[in-house]
């Protein structure tokens, strides 16, 4: 099986060691060797191309914490979600511009980025923010707002505490979680494996064996050392976030 990844931490990337790694090729390697497939292998692409290289069959399953949406879901198929997840912002340390919302981004003017192709840009927008730049990835935006270019780059919240925590930088912090809102409404994000439309065998058999990891207790303990926590844990199923 070849997983298309994006290179975010925690969810999937390639390792100082050249080997890739993260929750969701953890999780694959697991379910897949279930299915007996013993082999997988990376396809590094960026994030906004995952579903292109997925359907244009460059990859087999996009393993890398994709948010589950209606608009992905006229695209592809869906695994149900192995985790649900708010935002945090990365900014300068002690937090000048009293950036807690997005409605504090908008508010205040500061310029903002996120990632190509991520759900922050939409959240953004439905707050005021009038514009949003984009990074190829968190570390990117760490350093911008190190270097004083952008005044917060967002991201999901286990992505932007573990890159904080990595870079260990004393010019910049992390936020509290931050909650999204869509048409005034707060919105819980979940992630999950994407397939092409046609596989629904393999994707069901995935999900059989996901649901198993999650009655166990096992698919915790697999995420856990990427910094995901119980109450990341989830119960929704993707039908769920597929509806308009």
């Amino acid at each position: 099986m070849r997983l298309g990844l994006a290179g975010e931490q925690p969810y999937s990337y390639i390792g100082s060691d050249g080997k890739m790694t993260g929750s969701s090729p953890s999780i694959a390697k697991r379910i897949f060797k279930e299915l007996g497939v013993d082999k997988v292998e990376p396809f590094p692409i960026e994030f906004g191309s995952l579903i292109t290289g997925l359907n244009s069959l460059q990859f087999d399953v996009v393993a890398a914490g994709m948010y589950i949406n209606p608009e992905r879901c006229e695209q592809v198929i869906f695994a149900d979600p192995e985790y649900q997840m708010k935002d945090a912002f990365i900014v300068r340390k002690g937090n000048p511009k009293g950036l807690r919302t997005y409605k504090d981004i908008a508010r205040t003017g500061a310029k903002m980025a996120t990632g190509v192709g991520y759900a922050e840009i939409e959240y953004a927008k439905e707050a005021g923010v009038k514009e949003v730049g984009t990074y190829p990835d968190q570390l990117a935006g760490l350093l911008a707002v190190k270097q004083g270019r952008i005044d917060v780059f967002v991201g999901t919240a286990v992505t932007v505490f573990n890159v904080v925590e990595q870079a260990n930088t004393p010019e910049v912090e992390a936020t509290k979680e931050v909650q999204p809102y869509v048409d005034g409404k707060p919105v819980t994000d979940v992630g999950g494996f994407a397939f092409r439309s046609p596989e629904t065998t393999l994707r069901d058999a995935f999900n059989r064996e996901l649901h198993k990891l999650k009655r166990s207790g096992e698919l915790l303990e697999i995420m856990r050392p990427f910094g995901f926590t119980k109450d990341q844990m989830t119960t929704i199923r993707a039908e769920e976030k597929c509806k308009p």
